[in-house]
């Protein structure tokens, strides 16, 4: 379950970058590392889905895949606003 690894470190790494923007250090390679393990965990997570394909595990798939497309569509979309959050409230508090 590599997905799943990835998964707790682009969280982690996201939570990163959220503190060290709060304690005004350098939150780039936080940021980085958050987006990276998420990318990394959609790509584990296809890999997955392609070897139920190739072994015909016909179950797995429908069992996994419609709840499993909806999280990963939520915990995406949720990793990129709270990684880029940091930057947007910079310039916000440049105008």
């Amino acid at each position: 379950m590599l997905f799943m690894i990835f998964g707790v470190v682009a969280i982690v790494a996201t939570f990163i970058n959220l503190y060290m923007y709060k304690a005004g250090k350098d939150y780039n390679l936080a940021k980085a590392m958050g987006l990276s393990f998420t990318a990394l965990t959609l790509c584990a997570e296809y890999s997955l889905v392609s070897m139920w394909v190739e072994v015909e595990d016909w179950a797995a798939l429908m069992d996994v895949v419609p709840g499993m497309e909806r999280a990963l569509w939520f915990l995406t979309i949720v990793s990129i606003l709270l990684n880029i959050a940091p930057i947007l409230l910079e310039r916000k508090g440049k105008k």
